[in-house]
């Protein structure tokens, strides 16, 4: 009974703010506190201490929700000194006009989602938009940045926290490489449409006069952001202390505009609310691991955060890591609220939050999320790994995957007839 009155708060909450996006602050507040209060009444085994700060059985969900919270504030700073530092005025000479300039930021954010991270990616095309097409941008344009930071991250452990998860964990981060070609195949589809959407919208402007020069000191506090959380992540799995030890730090080399966190912080509290919310809904075990059930968690990803997802998919074990990387992913482009990049693209375009719009507007970017998933399924395959040592899989779902970089140290694959 219990299950079926949380599944029920949590598909309340999301179709809430699906109809009322207005209100979504406050509705993922309702939902959150619902959900807590059912736990707390109903659930004799719940503590919020064992919950958030974890046991010898969990291990608590405050790093992930403190993690999530410091990026996406950190990050709406870099993004300012980003729009600050006269660089999306360089880039409307650097890059074509026309259709082909809308399409080449979209690959230009996938390939820095590759190697910095999917949020910061999405913020700095959201912010270089913003002068480009003089803050006139079509929705489904929108959605196709959120889709191209999304796909851009899915193939690099340091693009999107799910991957960063399962590197940890013991995925070889050369098995994320393939989800490259879905991004490749998916962005193609997503941002021609996009692309043609955007221009007819408004066209990328070239300017008439010489740009000013870029203030390369801005730049250098961007730099920085960006190393410390890439080393913070790395070295500590905590990658929002590196991001704000190097906004700290940056302060002294050129000044912060904290006007920006009020407004980000609407959208961080609503996102951490509902990562929360799901974290408590009573998902013991997902499907079987198959290609067929990786697409499905791909859909499911727009409604129900990726992090969980991904933690309960390590739990089972047995998945192709890196088409479930790409799936879940990418996936949660399909609605705003479906993923951190999301939510922070639509708290600097607030006419993103319009579920319908997204989905009406946006409709190439399910479609490409479709095709990139078959790109990659029949060009690498399903190839699934055991990524944990006490873990056993059924003989018959363990394959060995051709030319990845092998297991992570220590690991060995079980195969037919063989022992964990």
């Amino acid at each position: 009974m219990i299950d079926i009155i949380l599944f029920g708060l949590f598909a309340a909450t999301l179709l809430g703010i699906a109809r009322f996006h207005k209100f979504a602050l406050q509705i993922s507040l309702s939902g959150l506190v619902a959900v807590l209060l059912v736990k707390l009444t109903m659930d004799g085994d719940f503590t919020l201490h064992a919950h958030f700060i974890g046991n010898e059985h969990h291990h608590g969900e405050w790093q992930i929700l403190v993690n999530l919270g410091g990026l996406l504030l950190g990050f709406a700073v870099l993004a300012d000194y980003f729009e600050r530092s006269g660089m999306p005025e360089k880039l409307t000479e650097l890059l074509p006009g026309g259709k082909k300039g809308a399409f080449a930021l979209l690959v230009l954010i996938a390939v820095l989602s590759a190697l910095l991270d999917n949020i910061a990616a999405a913020l700095i095309g959201g912010a270089a938009a913003i002068t480009l097409f003089r803050r006139k941008v079509h929705i489904g344009y929108l959605a196709a940045m959120v889709a191209a930071s999304n796909a851009g991250g899915a193939g690099s452990v340091i693009g999107d926290t799910t991957t960063t998860m399962m590197w940890i964990e013991g995925a070889s981060p050369f098995w994320m490489f393939e989800a490259f070609i879905g991004a490749a195949v998916s962005i193609a589809f997503f941002g021609y449409f996009a692309a043609a959407q955007q221009n007819g919208l408004q066209p990328l402007v070239k300017p008439t006069e010489k740009t000013p020069p870029v203030k390369k000191m801005m730049l250098l506090v961007v730099g920085l952001i960006i190393v410390g959380a890439i080393t913070a992540n790395v070295k500590w799995d905590f990658p929002a202390a590196g991001v704000w030890a190097a906004i700290l730090i940056g302060t002294f080399v050129s000044r912060a505009n904290w006007k920006v966190l009020p407004h980000a912080a609407h959208g961080m509290v609503f996102l951490v609310c509902l990562v929360t919310a799901a974290s408590m809904m009573p998902v013991e075990n997902l499907p079987d691991p198959s290609q067929w059930s990786a697409l499905g968690l791909g859909f499911v990803s727009a409604f129900f955060d990726n992090i969980p997802l991904i933690k309960l998919a390590i739990a089972q074990d047995g998945y192709d890591w890196g088409v479930l990387a790409y799936a879940v992913g990418y996936g949660g482009s399909m609605l705003w609220f479906g993923s951190s990049a999301g939510v922070a693209i639509a708290g600097l375009f607030t006419e993103a939050k319009s579920v319908k719009l997204w989905i009406v507007q946006g409709w190439h970017v399910a479609v490409g999320y479709v095709l990139g998933f078959i790109a990659m399924i029949l060009v690498v395959g399903w190839f699934p790994h055991p990524i944990k040592l006490d873990h056993s899989i059924p003989s018959n779902q363990v394959h060995e995957k051709p030319a990845k970089g092998g297991m992570p140290e220590g690991i060995s694959p079980v195969l037919p007839g063989g022992d964990d």
